[in-house]
C-alpha cells in the first residue's frame, strides 16, 4: 500500500486517478519505496501496486523504486486464475490457471530469499487480490465474488453474515442513494452470504502467506530484527445498510480495517487504541527505518508509552466518484459514469463526499457532508451501524457541535502537512484549542458560527476546487469576543486524501 500525499490523485479511474495520473503528477519518482532506496535500503514488491497500471502501459515509464518486482496488470488484476504480471519491467507475461494469490506468494518468498542474502536491509511489499472479488475488466465489467484455492474449499460451510442492527435494516439511516436502497430479498441476502464465505476461503491463501514468511524470517535468524505489517486498503459492507458488497462509503464496515504491526518494541497483544489513518503509514516506517520526512501524518505510536502521549483523536475521509457494486446483484443508480466502464446499470453517481471520525473519551463521533449536501452525524459509541443521527453529545446541543465539525473539516479538506496532523492550531493559533472538547468552550460559540462551512455546488467524479465550497477559515483572536472581526486564512497547496 502506498500513500499519496497532498496531490490531485482523488480517484482509481482516469482522468482523476490511475497509473497515468501518478506519473504525471511525479509520484513515481518520489515516494515511499524511492525515499527507502535513498537511505539504504533494497526494495522489493510483489502484486498489485496502482488501479490502470496495465499490460499497455507497464513500461511507460516502469514503476520506480524497486530493485526488484513483479506487477499485477489491468485488466487482468482481478482475476484469480488469469494473472498477468510484469518482472523488472519486462514484457507481460500470462499465468492462466495459476490462482493469483498463491502466484504473487511465491514471487515475494523469492524476493524475501534474494533481500535476506545481503547485507543492506530491506522493505517487502507483498499485495495480492484476495478477498476482492473476481473482476473481469477486459471488454466491460464483470464482477464476481472472489475465487479460492480448492484446498480451502470446505471451510466456512455454514457462515452467515453478523445480523446486526445495520444487516438489511428495516428502518433504513444514511442519506443520498443510500437511503432509498430497498431491502435485501432471501436471494440476495443467501447470496451475500455465500459471497461472504467466498472471501473468507480466499483470505486462508493470504493467512498461509503470513505463516510462510514468518518461518522463512525465523529460519533465517532474522524475524525479531523484522517489522511485519499487515493491513488492508479499505474495509467492506456486504448487506450491511441494504447494499450490495462494495467499499466505498464512509461507514464503519468501509474505513475501520485491520493494522497488525509485529516487531523490536513491541508488545506481544497490545491493542492500540490510536486514532491512525493510512495517510500515517509512510511517516511511520521512514521512522522505523531511521528517518524522516515531511507529510500529512504522522508517525504511528506502536508502544503504549508513545501512545498516551498521543494527542491525534480525527481522522480525515474523503470519497470522489462512483459506488460501484460487487456481485452480480448490484444496486440501480444513475448513469454518472466513468468513461470507458460499461458499469451505467450499476454504479451511483452521486457518491462523493467529506467526512471525518473525532474519537476521544467522551465520544466516537462521524460527520460527513455528501456532494448532495446531505449531512450525516453519528455518535458510534450507542449506534455502531450508522442507523440514527444524534443531536447532542458531550454535554452540548447538536447545535453546539456541529459548527465545530464543520471547522475542523474546512481545516482538514485543504490540510497540508502537519496542519493535518494538528487542525485545531489552524483555527486556534495560540495553542489554547487542542481537541474537540477544547473547542466546545461556551466562549468560542459566536466564532463557530460564523465560520464558513463545507459545501459543494456538483457531485463531481473527482477533485474539482471550483465545485467544492468555501475554501477560507477563519482564525480566532483573543480580542475576536470584542471586536467581532473574525481574520480569514487563505491556503495554499493541495489537500489530504485517504486512500
Amino acid at each position: 500500500m502506498i500513500v499519496v500525499l497532498s496531490l490531485q490523485v482523488t480517484d482509481v479511474w482516469a482522468p482523476y486517478g490511475g497509473y497515468p495520473k501518478i506519473v504525471r503528477e511525479g509520484i513515481n519518482e518520489n515516494y515511499l519505496p524511492i525515499w527507502l532506496q535513498g537511505i539504504g535500503y533494497n526494495t522489493y514488491y510483489s502484486g498489485k501496486l496502482w488501479n490502470q497500471h496495465s499490460i499497455e502501459n507497464y513500461n511507460s515509464p516502469y514503476a520506480g523504486g524497486f530493485n526488484q518486482s513483479d506487477f499485477l496488470l489491468d485488466p487482468f488484476t482481478y482475476e484469480y486464475r488469469n494473472a498477468w504480471m510484469t518482472r523488472n519491467g519486462g514484457p507481460p507475461v500470462s499465468y492462466a490457471g495459476q490462482y493469483s494469490p498463491d502466484l504473487t506468494a511465491e514471487k515475494a518468498y523469492g524476493f524475501l530469499e534474494e533481500a535476506l542474502g545481503h547485507d543492506e536491509p530491506f522493505f517487502l511489499v507483498h499485495a495480492p487480490i484476495a478477498s476482492h472479488g473476481d473482476i473481469k475488466l477486459a471488454g466491460g465489467f464483470v464482477s464476481d465474488q472472489p475465487q479460492y484455492a480448492e484446498r480451502h474449499a470446505h471451510l466456512f460451510k455454514e457462515y452467515q453474515i453478523p445480523r446486526g442492527d445495520d444487516f438489511n435494516p428495516e428502518v433504513q439511516g444514511g442519506v443520498s442513494w443510500v437511503r432509498e436502497l430497498p431491502r435485501l430479498n432471501d436471494t440476495v441476502i443467501a447470496y451475500s452470504d455465500e459471497y461472504q464465505r467466498a472471501r473468507l476461503r480466499s483470505l486462508q491463501s493470504v493467512d498461509e502467506m503470513v505463516d510462510k514468511t514468518v518461518k522463512i524470517l525465523e529460519e533465517s535468524g532474522q524475524l525479531d530484527n523484522t517489522y511485519i505489517i499487515y493491513t488492508t486498503d479499505n474495509g467492506y459492507h456486504i448487506a450491511q445498510h441494504r447494499m450490495a458488497p462494495g467499499k466505498e462509503c464512509g461507514f464503519e464496515t468501509d474505513v475501520h480495517i485491520p493494522l497488525v504491526v509485529r516487531g523490536p518494541g513491541i508488545a506481544a497483544g497490545h491493542i492500540s487504541k490510536a486514532v491512525t489513518s493510512h495517510t500515517d503509514l509512510a511517516s511511520t516506517i521512514m521512522e522505523l527505518a531511521g528517518s524522516s520526512i515531511d507529510s500529512d501524518g504522522t508517525p504511528i505510536p506502536l508502544t503504549a508509552e508513545r501512545e498516551n502521549n498521543a494527542r491525534v483523536e480525527h481522522v480525515t475521509i474523503e470519497y470522489w466518484g462512483l459506488a460501484i457494486p460487487e456481485g452480480i446483484y448490484g444496486y440501480y443508480g444513475d448513469a454518472n459514469m466513468t468513461e470507458g466502464m460499461n458499469i451505467s446499470s450499476h454504479a451511483v453517481g452521486n457518491n462523493t463526499y467529506k467526512a471525518i471520525r473525532v474519537i476521544g473519551e467522551e465520544y466516537n463521533l462521524y460527520y460527513a457532508v455528501w456532494c448532495t449536501n446531505e449531512t450525516e452525524f453519528y455518535d458510534l459509541n450507542p449506534d455502531y451501524g450508522h442507523l440514527a443521527s444524534q443531536y447532542a453529545i458531550a454535554g452540548r446541543s447538536f447545535d453546539n457541535i456541529v459548527p465545530r465539525l464543520d471547522a475542523l473539516m474546512m481545516v482538514l479538506k485543504s490540510c497540508k502537512g502537519q496542519e493535518c496532523v494538528r487542525p485545531w492550531g489552524t483555527l486556534h493559533p495560540a495553542g489554547d484549542v487542542v481537541s474537540l472538547i477544547d473547542s466546545l468552550d461556551s466562549r468560542y460559540d459566536v466564532f463557530y458560527q460564523v465560520q464558513p462551512k463545507v459545501s459543494f455546488s456538483k457531485c463531481e467524479l473527482g477533485y474539482i476546487r471550483e465545485s467544492e465550497g468555501p475554501q477560507d477559515v477563519v482564525q480566532f483572536e483573543k480580542d475576536m469576543q470584542e471586536q467581532g472581526a473574525p481574520v480569514k486564512f487563505r491556503y495554499q497547496g493541495g489537500f489530504s486524501i485517504w486512500t
